[in-house]
């Protein structure tokens, strides 16, 4: 998968507006999305074996990924009901 295939706007593309709204006013967002960033780039390299690791590394990789992007759904999810 690319590093673009894991923007977190790729991923919410219907959230754009509340993600830019996250990203200028929210600390805690700010802390998840760049460690999501840093996640998911060492997801890519491994996966693209441009560094090594072991299998259970990487599968840890993956459920910190998971376990970030549903804290950010449940940001967007807070934000765009605090909006309404």
């Amino acid at each position: 998968m690319s590093d673009a295939g894991q923007d977190l706007h790729a991923l919410f593309p219907q959230d754009a507006e509340v993600l830019h709204r996250l990203k200028a006013g929210n600390e805690h967002f700010n802390r998840l999305a760049e460690r999501y960033h840093t996640i998911a780039k060492a997801i890519h390299l491994i996966e693209a074996k441009i560094e090594p690791a072991a299998d259970e590394t990487l599968e840890e990789l993956k459920k910190e990924r998971l376990a970030l992007l549903d804290d950010v759904a449940v940001l967007i999810a807070s934000a765009k009901e605090q909006a309404s």
